[in-house]
């Protein structure tokens, strides 16, 4: 069983963070990994490219608490991420995808 039980899990806030990065092979490794390394836990991803597919857009849904605010800092300094971006839970992206699995 996780640390955090699935009823304690779903009472926490949430948060969408939106990053534009460079889009070629090993980003999205590069930004995963520097969560997994700080044991933060990823909730959803959602990866497109944008324009001629030089770059893309990812969103993260990640748990809200008191280590986002370095985990921003931590992704702007990311060689290939471009901008980041936070968003409430809310955020229409994760929205409109859960409608697909409702």
């Amino acid at each position: 069983m996780n640390a955090i039980s699935q009823a304690e899990n779903k009472a926490l806030a949430r948060a969408v963070l939106e990053l534009d990065v460079n889009n070629h092979a090993g980003v999205m490794s590069h930004v995963v990994s520097m969560f997994s390394r700080r044991a933060y836990n990823v909730e959803g991803i959602l990866c497109m490219p944008v324009g001629n597919g030089s770059t893309s857009r990812v969103w993260l849904m990640v748990n809200e608490d008191g280590r986002l605010e370095q985990m921003v800092k931590q992704l702007e300094k990311l060689e290939d991420v471009l901008a980041v971006r936070r968003h409430g839970a809310e955020h229409e992206v994760f929205e409109r995808l859960a409608e697909f699995f409702r």
